[in-house]
């Protein structure tokens, strides 16, 4: 959930089983690393969403579970450009 703070999401963690999420705010790009596959598609998604430009490092945790995503979301008219760790 910190992630998605970062990017200006509104989160309330109420318990370890509950959250409120507080919707109509924008979120911003923002830089950030994927924990693992389910999170990491979820700040792929958020990033799409967001205003302005996000880097998500740590992407091999993407690709261990959605192969070649990237191609499929640009055919889709995403803006995703993957870059090489230097």
């Amino acid at each position: 959930t910190d992630k998605l703070v970062s990017m200006g999401a509104r989160i309330i963690l109420c318990d370890p089983h509950r959250a409120i999420i507080v919707g109509g705010g924008r979120l911003v790009g923002a830089e950030i690393s994927s924990p693992d596959i389910r999170a990491g598609m979820a700040l792929l998604l958020a990033a799409l969403c967001a205003k302005g430009e996000s880097s998500i490092h740590n992407i091999h945790q993407i690709d261990r579970g959605y192969e070649r995503i990237e191609e499929r979301l640009n055919r889709l008219g995403a803006r995703i450009v993957r870059e090489r760790d230097e």
